[in-house]
């Protein structure tokens, strides 16, 4: 099978090869200052422990030659069990294919392989994947930490082999015989096979379509390592978490160096940042068109989809069938990594005047210094084996914190899920989980503003709680924290910085920041409104008031968007007061808290554009199912140096973002229609490249389903409907939940507030900037 997005065309005498649905945006070579930079950032990777030494690669051929050897074997003795006839049983065979990080070259010292073992038609899942050949592998002295995962949505089984982890998926083809010269890539081998199989095969088909669809592959997989390491570093690598995952990072990457084709890593890295800071979401990355295919299954397209429409960040895989491999990003994740993206461009462009170097770029992101108000999830079990489902399980589900904090709060509220999870040694059994909190920047404040979401966390918990393999002892606990009371455990060593370092680059961008707002202090004071562009923030004035408001927390709670009287999801005024002076859980939020000490002014034109993502393949003509462009006629030359490069550059991203697409709002009549259409079939890879399950069972749509009743509920909003009833659909992160019973949608105005709940009040207090600045000298 021919590369899609692979085309040849003539140009006088030569030929020319081009990658992508678009020309590239320079086909200049590297300069000698490429050569020298990318040669420091190969040194800068190397120091850093991301290769595995050569007797750890030695060691992992070793265990996958091995492994391929027991799924041979394996299939030869279920063969004979099921009496086929001996010819058969001599031919029977079975191979193991690998994908992921392993495929791509660029994982590192410990890291897991995906593994994908294809099978003949007469070898089952249930009964010969999960039964057989795990019993096999329990017999044998080599393999340790034997988990099976049936249930998942993509079926997994995980172990170790010779102490390297291994996380093997099953496929089972319509084939008698499974060739040597097996190609899964090929769109024949999804003939007649389950979801599940489907879905298995998905990650070796599209890391061989990324391989196939890259100019040069090892320029590929630098920068895919280096990007794959920063993204760690600033808390960006988490696709459970509403970040990216392995596959999202993959993509991205690998659309710059269709762009940039002859670019060497140096190169390729700043233009991310500047091609990604650019970008205008939820227009799709994409490497190559999208094909219908001829077997009938379901592709990313949000003419036919409603669901895709409201995709917030799509970067759409590049094998058959073609899925968006990123909607699990959130408004305030897609904030946080746009955020990122500009602080990694300004860090490039200083690296090219000299005033910053590689490890610059790496510094990582101080989450605990960047807000002043955290939530903190405890969860514990009675032991391991059911701590580590429980941790799979709330960990498959925190994101629908973020998303429930920020629709219930009309994203005023916004969350900054922590990707990893702590554990304290003196507590066994137990882990904890962070959200960093902050009011959305750059709207007008009243004094004295709550929001309460005691209710929000109730329904979270109670979700978390609806686990099918709930046991004993498995438990769940929300608290908030203020930054000053945040556990030592999390700090490395468990001992707390006595300050944030102000040499770092962000410590340096808040100290200007903080100057250049302190010189014009005298322009804003007393509006009590904070403008998103000021990246000072006023912290110290803003502290004192909100020590003052802690010590004085207001009766009242929850806010609509508006500013109005109408306090739904939150108890009548009397109740709050009482049960804030009995829980420790009352938040007073410090107005300036941004991550990074930035304001993001782009913001309200990214999540308007996200709101409705619908025909993004429309076209004033034939709808053809293939992304097309206005391609600039010529590659641009290279040039690092001129900013009349950058211009240029500039002009051809907005060229890339520009066909001629037919806008399509999701108007209120089609509401109804997205409200019963809960089946959101094919979605493929959500976490890593095939989804890999947790022990649960799953539902392909809940993600689709949060995502789309987000942009349901701002919608809502913004046509003047005031503040709608809440919308609880049956939520879900990834495709590790399972089906949960649905409460009814309501697209209908709650008048009347809830009852109060008997519960502890997590509430975020908020006092306008006029006030702040008046206690202020």
């Amino acid at each position: 099978m021919g590369s899609p997005g692979l085309i040849n065309r003539n140009n006088g005498q030569q030929q020319q090869q081009r990658l992508g649905i678009t020309e590239p945006i320079s086909l200049g070579g590297p300069t000698e200052y490429d050569v020298t930079k990318t040669r420091e950032l190969e040194k800068f990777l190397q120091d850093a422990g991301l290769y595995e030494s050569q007797e750890e690669a030695v060691s992992r051929e070793e265990v996958l030659g091995r492994l391929d050897q027991i799924v041979k074997n394996w299939v030869k003795v279920i063969s004979r069990a099921k009496r086929l006839n001996e010819q058969l049983v001599q031919e029977a065979n079975a191979k193991i294919f690998t994908f992921g990080s392993y495929r791509l070259g660029v994982h590192g010292p410990g890291a897991d392989i995906d593994t994908l073992c294809v099978g003949p038609r007469h070898a089952t899942r249930e009964e010969d994947f999960f039964g057989e050949l795990h019993r096999m592998l329990s017999e044998m002295p080599e393999v340790t930490e034997l988990h099976p995962v049936p249930d998942a949505h993509v079926p997994v089984m995980r172990f170790k082999f010779k102490g390297v982890s291994i996380d093997l998926l099953y496929a089972k083809l319509s084939l008698w015989v499974i060739p040597e010269d097996l190609d899964v890539s090929q769109d024949s081998m999804l003939h007649n096979a389950d979801e599940q199989t489907v879905r298995s095969l998905n990650g070796c088909r599209v890391t061989d379509q990324i391989l196939r669809l890259v100019p040069n592959i090892q320029n590929f997989r630098t920068t895919l390592r280096c990007m794959r390491f920063w993204a760690k570093r600033r808390g960006v690598y988490s696709n459970v978490s509403g970040f990216l995952g392995g596959i999202n990072w993959a993509l991205l990457v690998a659309r710059i160096c269709q762009l940039f084709p002859n670019a060497l890593p140096n190169m390729l890295v700043s233009r991310f940042f500047r091609v990604y800071t650019q970008w205008r979401w939820p227009n799709p990355v994409m490497l190559c068109a999208i094909e219908e295919g001829s077997l009938g299954l379901s592709v990313w397209d949000p003419r036919r989809n409603p669901k895709d429409r409201y995709h917030l960040m799509p970067i759409i895989t590049p094998a058959y069938p073609s899925m968006n491999s990123s909607y699990n990003v959130s408004s305030s994740t897609l904030r946080i990594m746009t955020e990122e993206f500009q602080r990694g461009n300004e860090i490039c462009e200083a690296m090219e005047v000299s005033k910053a170097e590689w490890d610059t770029l790496f510094e990582p992101f101080s989450f605990f210094e960047a807000y002043k108000n955290y939530l903190q999830i405890d969860i514990s079990a009675e032991n391991e084996d059911d701590l580590r489902q429980w941790k799979g399980w709330v960990e498959s589900r925190l994101r629908q914190l973020t998303l429930k904090i920020e629709r219930h709060t009309y994203n005023m509220l916004q969350c900054h899920p922590h990707p990893g999870e702590f554990s304290d040694k003196s507590r066994p059994l137990h882990c904890s989980y962070f959200m960093g909190l902050q009011r959305k920047q750059g709207v007008p404040v009243n004094e004295g503003e709550q929001f309460d979401i005691r209710i929000t966390v109730d329904e979270f918990k109670n979700s978390v709680n609806m686990y099918t393999l709930w046991k004993p002892g498995m438990e769940i606990r929300v608290t908030h924290v203020k930054k000053r009371n945040i556990p030592n455990f999390v700090f490395p060593s468990g001992v707390r910085p006595s300050r944030p370092s102000k040499a770092t680059w962000d410590g340096r961008r808040s100290s200007e920041a903080k100057v250049a707002n302190n010189s014009s202090a005298d322009k804003i004071e007393g509006k009590g409104v904070l403008d998103g562009s000021d990246e000072g923030k006023k912290r110290k004035r803003i502290d004192e008031d909100t020590e003052n408001n802690l010590r004085n927390p207001k009766g009242y709670a929850a806010m609509p968007p508006s500013g109005g009287e109408v306090h739904e999801g939150s108890p009548p005024v009397g109740n709050v007061s009482s049960c804030s002076t009995q829980s420790d859980l009352v938040i007073t939020n410090s107005l300036g808290e941004l991550k990074g000490e930035k304001a993001d002014n782009n913001e309200t034109e990214s999540l308007s554009n996200s709101q409705n993502l619908a025909g993004i393949f429309a076209q004033n003509g034939e709808l053809d199912g293939i992304l097309r462009c206005n391609l600039p006629d010529k590659g641009l030359p290279a040039n690092n140096d001129t900013s009349s490069s950058k211009e240029a550059e500039k002009l051809a991203i907005d060229k890339i973002m520009s066909g001629p697409y037919v806008a399509h709002q999701a108007l209120p009549q089609e509401l109804d229609e997205l409200e019963d259409d809960f089946v959101y079939t094919n979605q493929g890879k959500g976490s890593e490249w095939a989804a890999k399950g947790s022990p649960v069972e799953s539902s392909l749509s809940n993600t689709a389903v949060e995502q789309t009743n987000e942009s349901i509920a701002a919608v809502a909003c913004s046509n003047g409907a005031g503040p709608s009833a809440y919308l609880y659909p049956n939520g879900g992160s990834e495709e590790l939940e399972p089906a949960e019973l649905m409460a009814p949608l309501f697209n209908g105005i709650s008048s009347a507030p809830p009852v109060a709940q008997p519960k502890p009040l997590i509430r975020l207090n908020f006092t306008s900037l006029g006030k702040a600045a008046g206690k202020s000298t």
